[in-house]
């Protein structure tokens, strides 16, 4: 019997937007939406989902390109853009009209465009172990191209890298959570870890995550030009990890000061993916802050 992608979660899928979105609800509240990042799926959040769902609505759904969600064709169509508009629907779809949205790694992207592109639809904003995408890319240093070398790999044109990948996918991809701050595999939850194999070993899954890479430079890079000095306006939290590689090349929480206007900012136990290894104290973070998201 295949797991639930979250315990105590009920899984379904949504057409909306154009696409099949897959994800899991629990719990009763202010509704929250979740959003994994890469390689990973929305099992990533098994470790704090129930937690939130204590108090809140849980919506935790997986990207387009990723896990169980559609797979559309085209660099575009993998743009953080597309992907926030899926998620605006989905919620609009469940009947919630304002909501919070954490989003970690690309679902933080994901969750920045949401914000940008529909944010009257928000109560809040969290944002997980990322520095926004244009000053990534636009102030790029030694040290960020050595650790994130994985953004340029994964953008080169097809088949190239997927060809690559998909020699040993486990390989590439469990070296991608072991590689960005401390993290071992037995730090991941096991069924989690078996979610993220299954989905990743999918050709077509390896192929759509590649060009989320590619619209990254190729699509986002711009749309986030656009915005510049634009401001989200909704209370926001910007977590990160201690150990991880954003932590040691920027100050994250200033990254975002010209781009967030009501901002706090706090460090995790743990590397990049410290929500899989320290789920307590990300939930306790979260929960801190969504209930008194003004303060």
């Amino acid at each position: 019997m295949t797991a639930q992608a979250i315990p105590g979660f009920r899984d379904h899928s949504a057409q909306v937007n154009g696409q099949s979105i897959a994800y899991s609800r629990g719990g009763d509240g202010p509704p929250v939406l979740l959003l994994h990042g890469f390689p990973q799926t929305r099992a990533m959040w098994r470790g704090v989902a129930p937690l939130l769902a204590r108090d809140f609505t849980v919506i935790a759904a997986d990207l387009r390109g990723y896990g169980a969600s559609s797979k559309p064709a085209g660099v575009e169509a993998i743009s953080f853009r597309a992907m926030a508009a899926d998620q605006a629907a989905l919620m609009w779809h469940l009947g919630f009209s304002r909501y919070h949205v954490v989003g970690h790694d690309r679902g933080a992207r994901t969750a920045h465009r949401l914000a940008l592109d529909a944010g009257d639809g928000l109560l809040s904003l969290t944002l997980m172990d990322i520095v926004p995408t244009h000053l990534l890319l636009d102030q790029l240093t030694q040290g960020v191209a050595k650790d994130y070398y994985h953004w340029f790999f994964l953008a080169q044109p097809a088949p190239f890298p997927e060809t690559l990948i998909g020699h040993d996918p486990d390989l590439f991809f469990e070296r991608c959570l072991m590689g960005w701050g401390k993290a071992t595999l037995d730090q991941f939850d096991a069924d989690a870890l078996a979610q993220f194999r299954a989905a990743w070993r999918d050709p077509d899954t390896i192929h759509a995550m590649c060009n989320d890479y590619r619209a990254a430079i190729a699509v986002d890079f711009d749309h986030d030009a656009a915005d510049l000095g634009r401001r989200v306006g909704v209370p926001a939290l910007v977590l990160y990890g201690a150990d991880g590689p954003m932590a040691r090349r920027y100050d994250v929480g200033a990254t975002w000061g010209d781009r967030l206007a009501r901002m706090r900012a706090q460090a995790i136990p743990g590397g990049h993916f410290f929500p899989d290894q320290s789920p307590g104290e990300t939930a306790a973070a979260l929960a801190g802050f969504l209930m008194k998201p003004g303060l």
